[in-house]
């Protein structure tokens, strides 16, 4: 069962037109013509705007958790639980984007590519989290 168009608009952008129709591979559905409320796409995928902040990504050390190269990743500075999640770290004035992990008690940055070596922390480390990736948006 078809749902209805919802536009997505942000506050400087115009509406874009949405159906949650799911589309199938094979024969297309026919769309509906009517309108619904409007979805904003910044209400959508930015939760606490005061802390939240896009980025691009660059390089393949993600791909494995779907971050690809040019990636815009949405960003929240305000969660602080990166356990298991993929996080932005700036360590010794590199940023990088990684899954943060505790192995053997201690934390972990660890690529989703298995070219790449895990980042274990020293204590000359100069590390600081920019926060946790809670989108990724990609052009195809």
């Amino acid at each position: 069962m078809a749902t209805a168009p919802i536009k997505v608009t942000s506050d400087r952008s115009t509406p874009l037109t949405f159906y949650d129709i799911g589309i199938s591979a094979g024969f297309p559905s026919p769309a509906q013509d009517y309108e619904e409320p409007q979805l904003d796409i910044h209400k959508l995928l930015v939760k606490r705007p005061e802390s939240t902040y896009i980025t691009k990504a660059s390089g393949d050390s993600m791909i494995g958790a779907k971050i690809y190269d040019g990636d815009m990743l949405i960003v929240d500075r305000g969660i602080t639980e990166y356990k298991d999640k993929i996080v932005v770290a700036c360590i010794n004035g590199d940023f990088t984007v990684k899954r943060y992990k505790i192995e053997r008690g201690q934390p972990v940055l660890k690529s989703q590519n298995p070219k790449y070596p895990d980042i274990h922390f020293t204590d000359h480390d100069e590390i600081t989290m920019w926060g946790v990736v809670t989108s990724v948006i990609r052009s195809v």
